[in-house]
């Protein structure tokens, strides 16, 4: 098995929303939740850390296989400055910080943490595609049109 497994997401799949409900989650399937909550963290995190919606530690359950986690990732470009990259991986690095809750876990960078420290991820289905993104992320100050990249507050 490869070390990283990369999700195919396009410009389209990935969105910034700077502007969600706040504890608005999207429901996930208790049965699977139930059976996977070996180790739970608040999803009332603190302002460093990075929370995961229902469905986010739903789909993460469902799609990961072993040591295999979600890793998050800012990288320079798009139309605002900065974009967000997912990808499926297995190994940690000493600089990474893991975010755990349900079973689920997301992995950021201490490089990447700066720019979504406080964010939520969530995983959002819709009838033409399906994506992890970054809801509510207090680092960002927009987003642009396109709804993949973002800039951040000076």
């Amino acid at each position: 098995m490869a070390a990283v497994r990369r999700l195919a997401l396009t410009a389209a799949t990935q969105k910034v929303v700077t502007h969600w409900p706040k504890g608005r989650l999207l429901a996930a399937s208790l049965g699977l939740r139930a059976r996977r909550e070996a180790s739970f963290s608040s999803p009332e995190a603190g302002e460093g850390q990075i929370r995961l919606t229902d469905s986010c530690v739903q789909r993460l359950l469902e799609i990961t296989e072993g040591s295999e986690f979600l890793r998050l990732q800012v990288e320079g470009g798009g139309c605002s400055g900065f974009q967000y990259k997912f990808s499926l991986d297995t190994v940690i690095n000493p600089d990474d910080r893991v975010f755990e809750q349900g079973g689920a876990r997301v992995v950021v960078d201490s490089d990447s943490l700066a720019f979504v420290k406080g964010a939520q991820v969530d995983f959002s289905q819709e009838l033409i595609r399906s994506s992890f993104q970054v809801l509510n992320n207090p680092q960002a100050q927009q987003g642009c049109s396109c709804g993949s990249s973002f800039s951040v507050k000076l």
